[in-house]
This record gives C-alpha cells, sequence and structure tokens, in this order.
C-alpha cells in the first residue's frame, strides 16, 4: 500500500508533514501561482423537469478553484444546484455548457481520480465490510496480499476492528457510512466527493463522524469537496466555505476558515468566539439567498 494513503497520521505512516498554507492562511488554499486540482470555468446546467418539461437552469457561470489537498464546503439554499454540482464533478452528469477540469483534463465521465460518498448508504448489503472496503480494489485487480493489507488498515482508521465480518444490516447508520468512507478511500482517488454522508444519522453519531473525517483529511491529504446544508458542519470541516446563491447557482463567496485542524474538536468549537462568527457569517450569507428553487 502506498504511505500516501495514509501520509501525515502519525504511526500511520511515519512523520506528519506540515499543512500546506495558502494565500488565505488556510491549510491547502489556493495561492497565487499554484494549479488548481479542481477548476470549473463558465459552468452551467440546464435541465428538463419531468412533470412539466418545463427547463430549468440549475447552474449558470460558476467559477470556482479546488487547491489540491484542499477540503472544501459548500452550502447554499436548497435547489441551489449543489447536488448538480457534485454529479457533474463526478462525471455523472454532463454540463450544458463551461469547462470542468480535474488536473487540468475534461471530466468526460467516471473515474478512477474521482470517489464519491452518497447521502444514502450506498455499501453492497450482501457484502461484509471487509469486501465492502475492498471492493474498488478487487475491480483495479489489486493482488490479494495487498488488498488485504490496505483493507486492514482502513479497518483500523474508520474504527471498525472487530466488526470486519459483519454484514450491513448487523451495523448501524454510522457504521455503515464508516464503511463507505473507507471504501472510497481504500481506491486511493485523487479528489473525495461527499454529497451530505452524515445526513441520515442522528446528531450524536453525526458528531463523532464529522471529528472522524476532520482527522482522516489530515492523515490523508485528499482534496476533498463536501456538500451539505449543514452550516455548522461546513465551517468545523472546510478550509474555505463556497457559499452558493439561488438558483442558478453562482458562487455568491467564498469563506476561508483559519483554525487549525487540531482544534477542530465540538467540545472546542461550541465554545469558541472564532468559530461561532464564522458561522453567523456564513450562515447570514445563505439566509440572504432563501427564498428561491425546488429541491434538487
Amino acid at each position: 500500500m502506498s504511505e500516501r494513503h495514509l501520509e501525515g497520521r502519525p504511526g500511520l505512516a511515519g512523520t506528519p508533514r506540515a499543512p500546506k498554507r495558502g494565500a488565505w492562511g488556510a491549510p491547502g488554499a489556493p495561492h497565487v501561482g499554484q494549479s488548481a486540482k479542481i477548476a470549473l470555468a463558465g459552468l452551467g446546467h440546464e435541465y428538463v423537469n419531468p412533470f412539466t418539461r418545463e427547463r430549468v437552469l440549475a447552474l449558470d457561470g460558476l467559477e470556482l478553484d479546488v487547491a489540491e489537498g484542499e477540503f472544501l464546503t459548500v452550502v447554499g439554499p436548497s435547489g441551489c444546484g449543489k447536488t448538480t454540482l457534485l454529479s457533474i464533478l463526478a462525471g455523472l452528469t454532463t454540463a450544458t455548457r463551461g469547462a470542468v477540469l480535474v488536473d487540468g483534463r475534461p471530466v468526460t465521465g467516471p473515474g478512477r481520480d474521482r470517489g464519491v460518498v452518497f447521502q444514502e448508504f450506498a455499501i453492497l448489503p450482501w457484502r461484509t465490510v471487509e469486501r465492502n472496503i475492498a471492493h474498488g480494489l478487487e475491480i483495479q485487480r489489486v493482488p490479494r496480499a495487498e488488498r488485504a493489507a490496505i483493507v486492514r488498515r482502513f479497518v483500523d482508521l474508520i474504527g471498525l476492528r472487530g466488526f470486519e465480518k459483519k454484514y450491513p444490516h448487523e451495523l448501524s447508520g454510522g457504521m455503515r457510512q464508516r464503511v463507505a468512507v473507507a471504501r472510497t478511500l481504500a481506491a486511493n482517488p485523487e479528489v473525495m466527493l461527499m454529497d451530505e454522508p452524515f445526513a441520515s444519522v442522528d446528531a450524536q453519531t453525526r458528531i463523532t463522524l464529522q471529528e472522524e473525517l476532520n482527522a482522516i483529511a489530515q492523515a490523508t491529504r485528499k482534496t476533498i469537496l463536501f456538500v451539505t446544508h449543514n452550516v455548522e458542519e461546513a465551517v468545523f470541516l472546510g478550509d474555505r466555505c463556497c457559499v452558493l446563491s439561488r438558483r442558478p447557482g453562482r458562487v455568491k463567496a467564498l469563506v476561508r476558515i483559519d483554525i487549525p485542524r487540531a482544534r477542530r474538536t465540538w467540545k472546542l468549537f461550541t465554545s469558541d468566539p472564532e468559530f461561532g462568527a464564522l458561522k453567523d457569517r456564513v450562515l447570514r450569507l445563505v439566509r440572504e439567498e432563501v427564498g428561491g428553487g425546488d429541491e434538487r
């Protein structure tokens, strides 16, 4: 297994690297002269409502760059095109206009360089935890011994040691979503795309999963684009938070989160005035856009 799977996590892959810092001071934020991992230029998407046959403009003129190793969260009012944006980046939907680039190459469909974690528990019910995590590795024809070693490391990383032989119906909702995250990470994509992955779990489990994802972001240095309706979650997790306007979705604001990841525990965040101010700012930006569009 390549050490870049776990680079930066003490005890898993040697000495941690210092976080990259960009022009805004946020770890992994883009800076002048740095090429973008993800680049969106003039992005627009129009679809036909299957019930009314009306043409709907979901995204229009969206411009956005995401640096390598950056954790970008995306929020906005319902119907602003957040999920459509993620689907376009995943290659599951083709944009009707504009450029969508990953590492400078146009996105023309799904690819191994991008992994997706959905809101639903999208794991295979007939496979055990370890075989779900191994699924992408099997498709990539990774040798059995190497595959087993990768699975063991990610079982440990997500805290499911002892549950390797369990089936999804034997797991809690939080455990099932951990398996989905581990399966995506094990396939070692360059970019992780996450569509409200914690929306279906209870509040306490959601906090735990957010803290675990924060640790995983530090450990793996993956480029992550995370869609959520939850402003607190967006500020807790992001290096920057992208606020989209009401439909058609455009970038309304990019808010940098200059809080070191080592400080990001909910115990500290709930009483941290800096966190509170950032949360209020993002919430105010979103509330200014509330009032238009159906859910999509």
